[in-house]
């Protein structure tokens, strides 16, 4: 089977993209060195000087290998420059198989246009393979493919929940474990766990729709987990979804492979087991479902290749509630099972997501665990697990004009040393104020948060009243304001004269899209700060659900309730951006779409978009 395979598996995925360097990620089936080429994209289309190339290499199979190479030019590009890549094995291009589809306008490579400087950006999170709509970031092909190089936009910044590690659709799982077959995907022993290893899981009576009864549960830590979910037995992992979890690395490996090409899909074929009446039903809503998402992959490939991507972890890239309460993590981290779960899954997202944002600030995590791949096996599986567990610097800056801050609000949580009940700060002090030094001098910023800093108040009032009787995790009660310490620094940040007049906040995570524009009270020269919620690429909220709080929010915290005065909010001024549709008295959007932002020449009031799976455009006026 593996002769079949392409030697290009994934990718190539456009990641960082300086003037001094382009950092590109992809996958083979075989360990080859590539040469990277470059050409200025004119009528000549001269060579780019390379300085040198960084390779990394990490074989994940038998036939898997993720790669990352770091080019780095001889001198500057400039701005706007737009040019066409390649990437040369053997004296062939890697790329040959794929062209057909990769390339627009049937050129005969991909290309990237260098942008400094931050004038338009697509933004997005939550893509959920088997949600009932379709894909809203094939909307950026359409996007690239009818842009001239200077009019692209600077980047794609994916903001939280790339992959749904803990909400898989029974034929996506029939696909990851053919892929892991395929491709020789390493075994694993699974220490703690009802099954042995990863081919025991698979071959399991409850490793298909039911694996709710092999996860970790409450009675396998009793004495912290008594009092954490007050003696009631609970699953660690809460998802509603999670009767499909991923357990495996080569189970999130495989989740990867499928979600970002077209590739691997060519050698699947999805065949329904013997299931009851119900779940033969669902079988079958969720293949037709799948079986859309994969026909607009190639499109996908395409627009990864043809613009620099950045993306930050949320919750589902590793499991829902992730961090979310002291509680939770003494559970999940005290249990050696599910603590192998959640390392795998951020294993994935290192490798797959992590490694390409800047690799500069992993240089020490990768040397220290990248011999640890092997062709038969992944040694030191848990020494492994563990650098990533203790590893502090998965934020970033993306240096352009305005720098684009992206911020970790996972692994840093502010944690509650009373109440292990109650929501952690999504960010602890000692990174806020790292935060807060990097913004100090700094005239405008681009923040990008998973979580909206700015929430829909009746939303965060619902998640506090649950949280008052100890049901934080019911709710997801994950927002900035939730925790009192997070909540008072990051305010005093934006009152701190020394710190940017501009903030455009970029988030998404909650499954609608909104925009609002705020202001400090009582202040002549407050910062202009802009919530730019765009949730999710496929997956919505409840459409009923969402009206309804909408109007109630406008009631009872509009800018002028006085229940905004017993709020943390009651020194700001919100006010929200209505999007032009039919009901003028709507703020919240629910539907798949693709956040983008573009900036006027003077750089005053962004304007703000949401691009639907189905072709309607929203502006937020």
């Amino acid at each position: 089977m593996s002769q079949q395979l392409p030697t290009l598996i994934a990718g190539p995925i456009a990641r960082r993209f300086t003037p001094n360097e382009l950092v590109l990620w992809f996958a083979t089936s075989n360990d080859v060195v590539v040469n990277p080429q470059l050409y200025l994209t004119d009528d000549h289309h001269i060579p780019i000087n390379i300085d040198a190339v960084e390779h990394e290499s990490f074989q994940i199979g038998t036939h898997a290998f993720v790669k990352l190479v770091t080019i780095k030019f001889a001198s500057p590009l400039a701005s706007d420059a737009e040019i066409e890549y390649d990437l040369i094995s053997d004296a062939q291009s890697l790329l040959k198989d794929s062209l057909s589809t990769l390339t627009y306008d049937n050129k005969q490579r991909p290309s990237l246009v260098l942008k400094t400087d931050a004038q338009q950006v697509l933004h997005g999170s939550c893509r959920k393979p088997h949600h009932n709509e379709d894909d809203a970031l094939i909307r950026v092909d359409g996007l690239l493919a009818s842009a001239e190089g200077h009019a692209r936009p600077s980047m794609l910044i994916m903001s939280g929940d790339q992959v749904y590690i803990d909400d898989v659709a029974g034929p996506m799982l029939s696909a990851i474990h053919q892929t892991i077959a395929l491709l020789g995907l390493h075994s694993e022993h699974i220490p703690g766990a009802l099954v042995e290893n990863s081919e025991a899981l698979i071959n399991h009576p409850d490793g298909f729709y039911n694996r709710t009864e092999l996860l970790p549960d409450v009675d396998s830590n009793e004495a912290v987990l008594d009092r954490f979910f007050l003696a009631k037995r609970k699953p660690i992992f809460t998802s509603v979804n999670a009767k499909n979890h991923l357990i495996t690395a080569s189970e999130v490996f495989a989740m990867y492979l499928l979600v970002w090409s077209p590739v691997i899909w060519q050698f699947i074929k999805i065949v329904k087991p013997k299931l009851s009446d119900e779940l033969d039903e669902l079988f079958e809503d969720e293949q037709e479902t799948i079986e859309r998402f994969v026909k607009t992959l190639p499109q996908t490939q395409r627009i990864l290749a043809h613009i620099p991507c950045y993306m930050i972890f949320d919750d589902h890239d590793i499991t829902d509630d992730w961090n979310l309460t002291r509680g939770w993590e003494e559970a999940a981290y005290g249990n050696p099972f599910s603590k192998r779960i959640i390392g795998n899954a951020l294993l994935g997202y290192y490798l797959f997501q992590g490694l390409g944002n800047a690799p500069k600030n992993l240089h020490h995590l990768t040397s220290e665990i990248k011999s640890k791949f092997t062709e038969s096996s992944l040694l030191d599986h848990d020494e492994v697990l563990q650098a990533l567990f203790d590893w502090n610097h998965w934020h970033y800056t993306v240096g352009t004009n305005p720098p684009v801050m992206v911020l970790d609000t996972r692994t840093h949580r502010w944690r509650s040393e009373k109440n292990p009940n109650k929501p952690s700060g999504l960010m602890d002090w000692e990174l806020l104020q790292e935060m807060r030094e990097e913004l100090r001098g700094k005239s405008e910023v681009i923040m990008v948060s998973a979580a909206p800093v700015f929430g829909v108040k009746i939303i965060e009032a619902i998640q506090k009243l649950f949280t008052m009787f100890g049901q934080a995790l019911t709710v997801d009660a994950e927002n900035w304001m939730a925790h009192e310490g997070t909540a008072k620094v990051l305010l005093e940040t934006f009152h701190d004269p020394d710190t940017p007049r501009d903030f455009v906040i970029l988030s998404g995570d909650v499954h609608y899209s909104f925009c609002y524009d705020v202001r400090l009270r009582f202040k002549k020269d407050s910062p202009r700060i802009t919530q730019i919620t765009a949730s999710g690429i496929k997956n919505q909220f409840p459409s009923k659900l969402i009206a309804t709080l909408d109007k109630w929010n406008l009631r009872l915290y509009g800018p002028k309730s006085p229940l905004v005065w017993f709020t943390k909010r009651r020194k700001m001024k919100i006010r929200a951006r209505y999007p032009n549709r039919k009901n003028k008295w709507r703020t919240l959007v629910s539907k798949s779409a693709i956040g983008l932002v573009q900036w006027p020449a003077d750089r005053n009031k962004p304007i703000v978009k949401v691009l639907c799976h189905d072709g309607e455009d929203i502006t937020f006026r």
